[in-house]
């Protein structure tokens, strides 16, 4: 049994693999893995750049001095502009990959991105007017669609087994786009000096092209992988989406709202330059980003719920942490706390996202299917709620700098921010303990349905 793809002709639009069947070992061993493995290399590839848009103002606020007249709260309500917005369009850009196809999508993305970076690039400069710079942060929002896209094309190429280690590794390739263009940032305000913003932007805008133009030539669409609008009202309905958003609000929500905001609150709190900001904003995403496919492969092995679970509990002492840090005002305890937070949101991100597949097969299982039918339900139902789940998971990050804007507008210090995150880490570990790990299991998940509470507590 092989994938076999479409003669030329045969759909319009590309590339098309009449089918697919991962969770068959045969085909999985004879073609499937070298195809799913291309397509997971070019999708991260295109994350990785549409990450790197998306957090541009995490960045461009660093470039931005005195002469643009624009105070720290109304730099984070920038920055959180962008986060709103890359959390709406994950829900769309999740269903585009059945409507369109994956390959097919992945490249209309990757060009889109080329709109909110050239916008940048005209209108960064002093005097320009705030609803300006806030209507092109809110532009670079598209780049945070293309995770939701991203993911859900990937979930379908990839078996059960595999999903932890290849969703990690699609989405940790992705994050890592956050430090690439901090880092990209601080070596223009090392070289060139914080007043040459365009330099950045200038660099970005081939890479765009180059990601489009690799999907075109390497990348598959997945027939089997279709609009299923039952799919979308049977996740909607169920509770564990729903769950599940609000804990991915605690490890993504953490880990992008930090990043954009990491930079800013070491200049506003901590007094630093541009160019010691910069070098500084990095290394929390980065080690984040690395560590997530870490994640999704301990969620393999151990349970993506009791991986969960542990990293809530760091969680909330790594904030205490900060917490005291900031209130001392010491920076290197704040730098230890702080990027423990980046490093611990990493692992809670891959080992949620494996959680979700794995909660929807069980469900099936429970109810009496077996098989290739079961691993056919948990794609068809987790990749409608990934959209779901990422999109809430995101707002995280827009609540982050709202909460960060109004500690700062009304103490001048994040200590306030991060007392309400560490009650937040607090009610997400009870969550993760009564629903998917308490014995006997809870009954409180009437979508799961009686049957299937067992199983949920190995997700």
């Amino acid at each position: 049994m092989t994938g076999t793809t479409a003669p030329r002709g045969a759909r319009k639009g590309g590339r098309w693999i009449e089918r697919w069947e991962p969770e068959d070992e045969t085909f999985w061993k004879e073609s499937g893995e070298r195809i799913a493995r291309r397509n997971l290399l070019y999708s991260v590839l295109s994350e990785h750049i549409g990450f790197s848009i998306w957090t541009l103002w995490s960045v461009m606020v660093l470039f931005m001095g005195p002469a643009y007249g624009i105070d720290p709260a109304g730099k984070f309500f920038l920055i959180g502009t962008a986060t709103f917005v890359g959390a709406l369009v994950r829900v769309p850009y999740t269903f585009a990959v059945a409507r369109f196809g994956g390959r097919n999508w992945t490249v209309v993305s990757a060009l889109l991105l080329l709109a909110p970076t050239a916008a940048a690039l005209v209108v960064m400069e002093p005097g320009t007017s705030y609803g300006t710079f806030l209507a092109v942060a809110a532009l670079t929002g598209v780049g945070g669609g293309n995770f939701a896209s991203s993911m859900t094309n990937i979930n379908a190429f990839f078996p059960l087994r595999k999903k932890g280690w290849a969703l990690g590794l699609n989405a940790g390739g992705g994050n890592i786009g956050v430090p690439v263009v901090q880092l990209v940032a601080l070596l223009v305000i090392a070289v060139a000096g914080a007043g040459h913003p365009r330099l950045l932007l200038a660099v970005y805008l081939p890479l765009i092209v180059a990601a489009a133009a690799l999907a075109l030539l390497r990348m598959d669409n997945l027939a089997p992988v279709r609009n299923d609008t039952g799919a979308v009202r049977e996740a909607v309905r169920d509770a564990h989406t729903w769950i599940m958003a609000f804990l991915y609000i605690g490890t993504f929500g953490s880990f992008i709202g930090y990043s954009f905001a990491f930079g800013l609150v070491l200049q506003t709190q901590f007094g630093r330059t541009p160019l010691q900001a910069a070098s500084l904003t990095f290394v929390g995403p980065l080690l984040g980003s690395l560590i997530r496919p870490v994640g999704g492969a301990l969620a393999d092995r151990f349970g993506g719920a009791r991986i969960t679970l542990a990293t809530f509990v760091a969680m909330a002492a790594a904030t205490g942490v900060v917490v005291y840090a900031s209130g001392e005002e010491s920076l290197p305890v704040f730098l230890v706390g702080f990027v423990a937070l980046f490093v611990l949101s990493g692992l809670g991100n891959g080992s949620t996202y494996k959680m979700i597949p794995g909660i929807f097969q069980a469900k099936a299982l429970a109810r009496g299917m077996g098989g290739e039918a079961a691993a056919a339900y948990g794609r068809r139902l987790s990749g409608a709620a990934m959209g779901l789940i990422g999109a809430v998971g995101a707002l995280g990050g827009l609540g982050i700098n709202l909460a960060f804007r109004e500690a700062f507008s009304t103490s001048g210090s994040g200590t306030a921010a991060f007392v309400t995150f560490l009650g937040f880490y607090a009610v997400c570990c009870a969550v993760t303990w009564a629903v998917y790990l308490r014995r006997p299991a809870p009954a409180v998940l009437p979508a799961a349905g009686a049957e299937a509470k067992p199983q949920l507590t190995s997700v």
